[in-house]
């Protein structure tokens, strides 16, 4: 499996922390989300999947929460991982990301969760503004180009 983003740090322990994200794409705007809290940050939108919880509810769930939107999935792009620091649970992590392609279908009101703001940009606009690079590279992915 791809790793993205900074090198394991030798004697950290890492817990494991399965998530599901989505690239939404209508035509050639991207859904994104941006957080502002640790760190403001563009996002593809997803999170955690819970102990006991199916990564599709779990995407839909994220989804709904981070921009107020339902989404129809069309199918997995892929998996990747990445070592980090989440601060807002004060914890480092082995994040191993399932992505996949939705596309919008009713948006169903604000985001839900503080802190996050649903933002639509140009998908060749989230190739430089998505912050983490395995999003990027899972964006570049749905659009047909290689990285």
């Amino acid at each position: 499996m791809r790793r993205y983003g900074e090198a394991v740090k030798s004697g950290q322990r890492y817990r494991l922390r399965p998530g599901a994200y989505a690239v939404i794409l209508d035509g050639d705007a991207l859904l994104t989300t941006h957080q502002m809290d640790p760190v403001p940050e563009y996002q593809l939108p997803g999170g955690g999947i819970d102990p006991g919880e199916h990564p599709l509810p779990a995407l839909h769930r994220e989804i709904y929460e981070e921009t107020g939107w339902r989404v129809e999935i069309a199918r997995k792009l892929g998996v990747y991982r990445r070592f980090t620091y989440m601060p807002e649970y004060d914890k480092w992590a082995e994040k191993v990301c399932s992505i996949y392609l939705a596309r919008p279908v009713l948006r169903l009101g604000p985001p839900l969760e503080a802190g996050h703001t649903a933002v639509w940009m140009s998908a060749m606009d989230g190739l430089q503004m998505l912050d983490n690079e395995g999003d990027r590279a899972m964006l570049a992915r749905a659009m047909g180009l290689t990285v």
